[in-house]
C-alpha cells in the first residue's frame, strides 16, 4: 500500500521582520554589554536570513502601539512580558495559523472533502491551550465530530516527522484513512534581549509559520494532478552526545531556547551514523553515494548546520537550495520549517537535483511529467534527536 502526501500548503503571519533592521534593534538594547553587541551583530549577519515573519504585530518599526507588550517602537526597547501574556497571544494568533494552513491543504487535496478526513494530527512546541488546535481545526473546517485527534506538543524542530510517521501508520492500518497533519509555530513570541550567546543565536534565527499536509492511501482516489510525495520510510536516532546542547525550557518570561554553538559540530560528527538505518531500509540505496539521491529536504536549523551537512555528505549546491532558500526567506520556524523545504522541492522541479536548475519555474518543466525522484529528508531537535525520512517525489 502506497501512502501519498496528496497536498502540502503553508501559511504565514502578516508582519515581516527584515533581518538587518531587527539586528540593529537588538544591538541597541539597554543592558547589553559590548561583547553582547558584537555577538548580536555576528549572529544576525551570519544567519543566512533576509526576512522572517512574526505573529507579534508590535515587532515592526512601521506602526505605533498605545500600550505595547512586546516592543515599544518609540523607545525601541524589547519588553519582557510574562509567559502568560505570551501564551495568550499564542492561543489567539496560533489558531489562525493552524486553521489557515489546514484549510489551504484541504482545499488543495483533490477529491477529498471535509467529510473524508478521519484523523487530525497537530504539532507545536511554542504554546499550549485547550480545547487545542486540533479541536479548532475540526470546528473551523466543518470536519466530522468523530474525527480522531492527536497533538504532538513540545517536541521541537523535528516534530513534523513523528507527525507524518503517525499519519503513515494510520493509513497503513486503515486503507480508508485520510489524515490532516498541521504544524504551526510562533517562535517569535519568546524572543528576549540577552547577553547569553545561546539566546542571541536563537533570537537571530527563529520565526513564525505553519504548514499542513493531507495524507492518504485510499485506492479509490486518482493520483493528484500536481507533483506529490509518497511516504516511504521513517527512522529516528539519538546522538550519543548533545543532550545539553539543544533544549527548550519554560521560564517565567516565555520559553527559553538552548542552542549551543557546538550543535553543528555534533551533527557533523554523527550525521552519517544517523542516516545509516534509513538508507539501509531501502535496498535500492545500498552503496549509493549521498549526492546521487536527487533531493535533500534538510531542516535549516541554521546556516552553519547546513554547511556541515553539505560538506560531510558531499552534496551539491543545488541540493541545498530548498533548505537555504527556506532559511533565507522565512528563518527557522521550528517544526514547520522542514515542511516548507519539502514544498519548495515539490514546487520547483529542478531544485535539489544534482546539476539541476534551481530557478526553473514549474511551467517550464513539462518534461518532468511522470518522473519519480527520491527525497531524503531530516530534522534535528532537542536530545540531540535526528529524525529522517525517505520519500519519493512523483511529478504528475
Amino acid at each position: 500500500m502506497t501512502v501519498l502526501l496528496r497536498s502540502l500548503e503553508t501559511a504565514l503571519p502578516s508582519t515581516v521582520m527584515v533581518q538587518s533592521e531587527v539586528r540593529d534593534v537588538f544591538a541597541e538594547q539597554p543592558g547589553l554589554t559590548r561583547l553582547g553587541r558584537r555577538l548580536v551583530g555576528a549572529a544576525f549577519d551570519s544567519s543566512g536570513i533576509d526576512t522572517r515573519y512574526t505573529a507579534v504585530e508590535e515587532l515592526t518599526l512601521q506602526q505605533k502601539t498605545e500600550n505595547p507588550v512586546f516592543f515599544d517602537s518609540e523607545t525601541m526597547e524589547i519588553l519582557r512580558p510574562g509567559t502568560k501574556a505570551r501564551n495568550e497571544l499564542y492561543a489567539e494568533a496560533g489558531t489562525g495559523l493552524f486553521v489557515g494552513a489546514a484549510q489551504k491543504a484541504l482545499d488543495a487535496a483533490e477529491e477529498i472533502g471535509p467529510d473524508d478526513v478521519t484523523h487530525v494530527v497537530t504539532v507545536s512546541c511554542t504554546g499550549f491551550f485547550n480545547p487545542g488546535p486540533d479541536y479548532k481545526i475540526v470546528r473551523a473546517l466543518g470536519l466530522r465530530p468523530s474525527v480522531q485527534r492527536y497533538h504532538l506538543g513540545f517536541m521541537g524542530c523535528y516534530a513534523a516527522f513523528p507527525a507524518l510517521r503517525a499519519a503513515k501508520s494510520f493509513c497503513d492500518a486503515d486503507p480508508d484513512a485520510v489524515v490532516l497533519v498541521v504544524s504551526a509555530e510562533l517562535c517569535s513570541l519568546h524572543v528576549r534581549s540577552s547577553n547569553d550567546p545561546d539566546t542571541i543565536v536563537g533570537t537571530s534565527l527563529f520565526a513564525d509559520g505553519a504548514a499542513a499536509a493531507v495524507v492518504s492511501a485510499r485506492g479509490d482516489l486518482a493520483p493528484p494532478s500536481r507533483p506529490y510525495l509518497t511516504l516511504d520510510c521513517f527512522e529516528t536516532t539519538l546522538t550519543p552526545v548533545g543532550e545539553e546542547s539543544m533544549a527548550w525550557n519554560i521560564g517565567d518570561e516565555g520559553f527559553e531556547m538552548v542552542l549551543g554553538n557546538y550543535v553543528p559540530h555534533i551533527i557533523d560528527d554523527h550525521i552519517v551514523g544517523a542516516l545509516a538505518p534509513l538508507l539501509e531500509s531501502d535496498e535500492s540505496l545500498h552503496g549509493v553515494d549521498y549526492h546521487e539521491i536527487e533531493h535533500w529536504g534538510i531542516h535549516p536549523g541554521g546556516r552553519s548546520i547546513l554547511d556541515k551537512v553539505q560538506a560531510r555528505l558531499r552534496l551539491s549546491d543545488a541540493q541545498l537550495v530548498p533548505a537555504r532558500e527556506t532559511l533565507r526567506d522565512y528563518g527557522n520556524m521550528s517544526s514547520a520549517t522542514v515542511m516548507f523545504v519539502l514544498k519548495h522541492i515539490l514546487d520547483h522541479p529542478g531544485a535539489g537535483r544534482p546539476g539541476g536548475e534551481p530557478d526553473m519555474e514549474p511551467s517550464t518543466a513539462e518534461s518532468d511529467a511522470g518522473r519519480a525522484e527520491r527525497v531524503c529528508a531530516m530534522a534535528f531537535g532537542p536530545g540531540l534527536t535526528v529524525e529522517t525520512a525517505l520519500l519519493t517525489k512523483v511529478s504528475a
